[in-house]
């Protein structure tokens, strides 16, 4: 007797189970509307991806993609994607002959509750335009290959700064000028 009640209770907890897997996509159905899509779909990324992660979407306001096509002259063909981590957004673009390590447009923009008004920097001096600070000069010899590299740029919000890191095989200097103005 005790082995027929563990097996009817067996049963029903089945039979439950079945009912509550698949009473949904009935209903639906016999409402003519599809099932819900599995969470697996849900977590599919919204960008066009090079590393892990999308970028942040208040970041990426910062410094739209759109805005380092046109500036930079670039497209949605050499756009390899983009890398995304905490405060900062990174666009990858396809340079033939260049690693993808050497072929980008950095944005970084922290939220800070103290917000220098001008770079502070130890290794480069700056040349303001308009509302943004562009790298000029390496300040030591060491560093005047990163400055050959890449161009930097600092633009002091409120609560905020935004420092933007363009790779020279993206952007040369005249065009990083242009990229400046669409800083947000």
């Amino acid at each position: 007797m005790h082995h027929r009640k563990i097996l009817f209770g067996l049963t029903f907890s089945a039979a439950a189970g079945f009912a509550i897997a698949t009473v949904p996509a009935f209903v639906a159905r016999a409402q003519n509307k599809p099932a819900a899509a599995p969470a697996a779909a849900a977590a599919k990324p919204t960008c066009k991806l090079h590393g892990k992660n999308c970028c942040d979407p208040a970041i990426a306001a910062h410094l739209p993609v759109k805005a380092v096509y046109s500036a930079c002259g670039e497209s949605d063909a050499t756009f390899a994607g983009e890398e995304g981590s905490k405060d900062t957004c990174k666009y990858v673009f396809n340079v033939p002959g260049k690693k993808p390590e050497e072929t980008y447009v950095q944005v970084y923009a922290p939220t800070q509750k103290e917000v220098l008004p001008a770079p502070n920097d130890p290794f480069f001096s700056y040349k303001k335009i308009g509302k943004v600070y562009m790298t000029d000069k390496a300040k030591s010899p060491k560093s005047a290959p990163m400055l050959a590299a890449q161009t930097g740029l600092y633009m002091p919000g409120k609560g905020y700064s935004v420092s933007v890191n363009a790779s020279v095989e993206v952007c040369n200097r005249n065009e990083v000028k242009k990229v400046a103005a669409s800083i947000k």
